[in-house]
């Protein structure tokens, strides 16, 4: 069995950009499968409000964006997005480029909460 992670990086070009990859899920029982463990740098909770908006920023230090109440939609610098309802989750890696210095027309994603109930997510860092 495989578990699907949504990851939003950085290409090569320096644009964010989602892909997906697969986890297997090799150990455990029939019942209850599981990935090996993995290590994470610990977790913070955010709640933003009915009609927030980032700016178009990047991401500090990879981590899973899990999403507990609310809608995000995650916008990319080709016009292109995704939005994450309550249950999903995407692995959000899309760092500056080694050398580079922070450009809103080329670097990064906006967010922002979708809906009228306050988005509320997990981030864990790993």
């Amino acid at each position: 069995m495989k578990f699907k992670k949504t990851i939003l990086y950085t290409n090569t070009q320096g644009f964010a950009e989602f892909r997906q990859e697969e986890i297997d899920l090799d150990q455990g029982s029939e019942q209850a499968r599981l990935c090996a463990l993995q290590s994470s740098q610990g977790y913070q909770l955010r709640q933003s409000p009915v009609g927030f908006k980032s700016d178009f920023h990047v991401t500090t230090i990879p981590q899973w964006v899990f999403i507990l109440s609310g809608e995000m939609q995650i916008g990319l610098q080709d016009g292109s997005s995704k939005t994450f309802h309550p249950g999903e989750h995407f692995y959000s890696a899309d760092l500056l480029p080694a050398g580079s210095v922070f450009n809103p027309q080329i670097h990064g994603h906006w967010s922002r909460q979708v809906g009228d109930v306050p988005l509320v997510t997990l981030f864990v860092r790993g």
